[in-house]
């Protein structure tokens, strides 16, 4: 228990992409503002540099097409740059987990699942085996400045 009664960590896989560029700005605001100082989230989105033409068609805006898809409700698709100006804009600090540069080279930097599980990783997600992506995740965390008061 905290003293402001503030979440800590907020925990967001494959969420951003449903809203629009602006849509993703105001909820990071959002989290900001709610978050307690010194809290962070770790957020994962499909990555726009991924080179994978099966890949980039299941994640496009409208995804491929099906209603009953979940990509069908996409609305952008992130590179890590237009994904950490969303949150460097509401005030986050941003590390930068798992991502594809623009030549689509693949980047990773260790995380903690203690510090929350992204199922859409080059760690936990069955699809990449053998030494082969078969689904990556543009990964960040994004940490609030400040220092968490214990009750």
């Amino acid at each position: 228990m905290f003293s402001s009664e503030r979440p800590v960590a907020f925990l967001a896989e494959h969420v951003w992409e449903h809203m629009t560029f602006e849509e993703g700005c105001q909820a990071a605001k959002n989290c900001y503002d709610y978050l307690e100082a010194g809290g962070y989230m770790r957020v994962a989105v499909p990555d726009k540099n991924f080179r994978s033409k099966w890949y980039q068609n299941m994640v496009k805006v409208g995804g491929n097409g099906d209603p009953n898809h979940p990509a069908f409700s996409h609305k952008i698709v992130y590179d890590y740059k237009t994904f950490t100006q969303v949150f460097v804009q509401a005030g986050f600090e941003v590390e930068l987990l798992e991502w594809c540069d623009e030549e689509g080279r693949f980047h990773y930097k260790y995380w903690n699942e203690a510090d929350g599980k992204i199922g859409r990783s080059l760690q936990y997600d069955t699809r990449n085996s053998d030494g082969k992506l078969g689904m990556v995740s543009l990964i960040i965390d994004a940490k609030k400045q400040g220092i968490i008061h214990p009750e």
